[in-house]
């Protein structure tokens, strides 16, 4: 089993188990060291007081024997009386009795001690000799007889030497022992404390020594891959995301590792997305700069042919009033009346199919405006699509969130200022309908004034109405051809915003680019990116035929073009 895999809990587990395991060992070891040394004192304690009662016993013994003595004495000094002698007697006899038992018990207490009782048996056998000897000298004791205490004594006369000496060797001997017992067990103790506090300390050194060395790697199975991880972690921060990560463990940490190739993995295919998003809007952008730019010079051309178209029908407007004013000198006047008038139906032909180009225009224009919308709307998409596999990303794609969060807010002005100018055109278009009708309605007056001025000789006062009449519907055409010019102005101020929108985009593609291109996917990966396809938008158009347009003396209905990425915001 590799102790790298297990997980790092059980590891501290193990630790924390090692710790408590070598503290219960410690403790162990003190407390037997402890039991050890106090078994000795209370050993060391019990040996003083038999030794010091053995003392105690052997002096009484010595005192006691001395008083046996005195009593033998008193007994043969004073015992001329009966009762002094019965008296004195059993006072020796109690004297003798209690030396007895006093070796006796000193007997018990040399063998508790471990001690020779050799001596205190040759006491005891010399002390009941002595006894003996001295009862039997003291039947032969007469109280009659004056010198009887003198015969007695001599009988047992130095017999009382033997026993005191021996008792007083037992004496020398318990001092003697004393003292050595005493030493024996303080040295006892000693070495039992010297042995309990090496054993205690090489104990505690050795559990130290592993418990630091468990430690240390505990510490580096943990600190090591960290520091691994926090160095792929900064790799990818700095853009890097060709790097190799080896997992080799099943711990947190290779979790941990896995964690990080998975982003790491899902940061590349990110990124390789939006890489090729950006080269598309920027390659679309480049597009729609170019297709902007072709239609504000085809929008300044046909501003400059409404305002030729605006001169020609003043002048039309003239000619009018004055054929108006001069009706009644139409018999001279028939002939440049006639003139006039075919002049005025060619005029207004080319302005019928001026007109007809003016629509076909705007409606290229409101065409090229929903190709910008649906970019924007493709834009938007990708850009909310980056927003949400950052934010899975978590932290690591904050900086890639932003980005996605200011591509989104572009496509979406790009997208407000197309549906502007898509309202802008559709307007524009349809005021160039009803401007279409109305030179419709000016071509049909055109070929009235025509057939009155054929008829100039018989229907003056018809001429002087027509007249009237054609006055009105010129001057018609003239304010609605002034504000085909206004709109046409207006066209091209709208297709300059939307070539500077488009400009725009193209400089915030680019810098997405830029900002994309900080991540290094590597070769092979950067290999595998196709580059999208790119529509061309713009160039030259077909011109479409100039068709005839009746005079309508109603309105235009206003026609709205249908966008199929109409109201895109709310996605």
């Amino acid at each position: 089993m590799n102790l790298h895999n297990l997980k790092i809990s059980i590891r501290l587990g193990f630790l924390a188990g090692f710790l408590m395991l070598t503290m219960l060992v410690v403790g162990t070891e003190g407390w037997y060291t402890f039991a050890d040394i106090n078994a000795n004192h209370v050993e060391a304690m019990r040996t003083a007081a038999l030794l010091e009662s053995s003392v105690d016993t052997a002096r009484s013994a010595q005192v006691n024997f001395k008083k046996q003595v005195q009593e033998w004495k008193d007994t043969l000094l004073r015992g001329n009386d009966p009762a002094a002698f019965d008296k004195y007697s059993k006072a020796f006899s109690k004297r003798g009795e209690e030396t007895h038992a006093d070796l006796q018990k000193l007997k018990d207490l040399f063998v508790q001690l471990g001690l020779d009782t050799k001596q205190v048996d040759e006491a005891l056998q010399t002390h009941e000799e002595l006894g003996g000897k001295y009862l039997e000298a003291l039947k032969q004791y007469d109280v009659k007889n004056p010198n009887s205490s003198h015969i007695v004594d001599a009988l047992v006369k130095g017999m009382d030497r033997p026993p005191t000496q021996k008792i007083e060797d037992i004496v020398t001997y318990v001092r003697t022992q004393s003292s050595a017992m005493v030493l024996a067990a303080n040295k006892k103790s000693d070495a039992s404390y010297q042995t309990g506090k090496w054993i205690l300390l090489v104990t505690t050194f050795l559990a130290v020594v592993i418990g630091v060395m468990v430690t240390i790697w505990l510490i580096r199975s943990i600190v090591v891959p960290l520091r691994v991880a926090i160095g792929v972690a900064e790799t990818v921060a700095s853009g890097d995301l060709t790097s190799h990560i080896d997992v080799s463990s099943e711990d947190e940490t290779g979790e941990l590792m896995r964690a990080l190739r998975k982003m790491n993995d899902s940061l590349v295919a990110i990124v390789g997305e939006v890489r090729m998003g950006t080269e598309s809007i920027a390659s679309a952008s480049a597009q729609i700069a170019s297709g902007n730019l072709d239609l504000s010079n085809r929008t300044e051309a046909q501003a400059g042919s409404l305002e030729e178209t605006a001169s020609a029908m003043e002048e039309l407007t003239s000619t009018v009033k004055q054929n108006a004013d001069n009706a009644r000198q139409a018999n001279q006047l028939a002939a440049t009346a006639s003139e006039v008038a075919s002049r005025g139906g060619v005029v207004v032909a080319e302005v019928v199919s001026t007109m007809g180009e003016i629509n076909d225009s705007a409606r290229k224009i409101a065409d090229i405006i929903g190709v910008i919308d649906g970019i924007a709307f493709q834009t938007n998409i990708l850009a909310l699509n980056a927003a949400v596999e950052a934010a899975r990303a978590g932290e690591q794609g904050r900086g890639f969130a932003v980005v996605a969060t200011e591509v989104r807010s572009l496509a979406q002005r790009s997208a407000a200022a197309a549906k502007e100018i898509k309202l802008l055109i559709d307007d524009s278009v349809d005021k160039v309908e009803q401007g279409n009708k109305q030179v419709a309605q000016a071509g049909t007056t055109m070929g009235e004034v025509v057939s009155s001025v054929q008829r100039v000789t018989d229907i003056m006062g018809e001429i002087s109405a027509a007249s009237r009449e054609q006055s009105q519907g010129i001057e018609e055409i003239n304010q609605a051809i002034t504000q085909m010019d206004e709109t046409t102005q207006q066209n091209a101020a709208l297709v300059e915003e939307a070539a500077a929108a488009a400009k725009s985009l193209q400089d915030q593609a680019s810098n997405l680019e830029n900002v994309v291109d900080r991540f290094e996917l590597g070769a092979q990966r950067r290999s595998q990116q196709p580059r999208a396809a790119i529509k061309h938008i713009g160039g030259n158009q077909t011109k479409q035929p100039v068709r005839t347009i009746s005079k309508v003396h109603k309105p235009a209905a206003k026609v709205v073009a249908n966008a199929s990425s109409e109201g895109w915001e709310e996605f």
